[in-house]
């Protein structure tokens, strides 16, 4: 078996819901990147706008002034791929010009009409997510007839328009949403049966780190739940999953070294 990438989460933002303010400036965003490098980091994704729930929308302009300077300084020190955490077009775009080379877009090309244009005329990487609702209205009452037929359905959907609209499926990355409009039992459910979103042919990244399902099962505050982060990184690794997205890199690399210290015993 091959290891997920593991991707590490630069929230340039105040108000995300681990680590809003913590790298909110280019220095503290460069001094994150070097600590994730030095504990394995294969991605950094760099997002300039909170989606925990209930989270308040901000503005292009705003989005651009928190995310451009840092992955340009980045860039300017480190080769390591970057992705840009964002639904929309223009920040994409800049993003890209001064040296994002993923574009990870929750909405999965659904909030901005011109996201489509952008992936049509560059070759980069592209990351879809699920999500029922917007991240102001999807944790009210979230529901489903079969959460795993419900998510597989919604990306055969997304993928055939791609396929229609001229884009190659060898660039799409699916993302089942974990905490974006599901509830505890949806998240679960997804873990369960994360191998089944492999049926549909593009390699699968997951977003569980820190985030509330784990508070509802362990009474863990956000700020310490890594251990159990690195528990389901750890079991997901046997569905197939392409790429793990984590605040705590050196947790999860450490779970996954374990991992592959046990596929490799006799």
């Amino acid at each position: 078996m091959i290891l997920p990438k593991i991707m590490g989460i630069l929230n340039v933002t105040p108000d995300s819901f681990s680590d809003g303010g913590q790298f909110d400036s280019v220095a503290s965003a460069c001094s994150q990147v070097e600590a994730f490098l030095a504990s394995g980091v294969d991605i950094i994704d760099v997002g300039g706008e909170s989606t925990r729930p209930f989270a308040e929308p901000v503005t292009e302009e705003e989005e651009l002034a928190r995310v451009i300077p840092a992955i340009r300084s980045i860039r300017g020190r480190y080769s390591i791929p970057i992705s840009i955490d964002t639904t929309k077009a223009e920040v994409a775009r800049q993003a890209l010009a001064v040296g994002a080379d993923i574009i990870n877009d929750i909405s999965a090309l659904r909030k901005d009409p011109k996201m489509l244009a952008l992936v049509q005329e560059t070759s980069v990487p592209v990351i879809i997510m699920h999500m029922q609702g917007t991240p102001g209205d999807m944790q009210v009452k979230p529901h489903y007839e079969n959460v795993i037929n419900d998510i597989k359905v919604f990306f055969g959907e997304r993928l055939a328009w791609l396929r229609e609209n001229g884009v190659d499926l060898r660039r799409i990355t699916l993302d089942p949403g974990i905490g974006f409009g599901k509830s505890l039992d949806h998240n679960l459910s997804i873990l369960k049966h994360l191998a089944e979103f492999k049926e549909l042919g593009c390699p699968l990244l997951l977003g569980h780190s820190r985030k509330r399902f784990i508070g509802d099962i362990t009474g863990l505050d956000v700020e310490n739940r890594d251990l159990p982060t690195a528990v389901v990184s750890a079991l997901a690794c046997s569905s197939g999953v392409d790429i793990i997205r984590v605040h705590n890199v050196t947790a999860t690399c450490h779970a996954l070294q374990m991992v592959n210290a046990i596929w490799k015993a006799n």
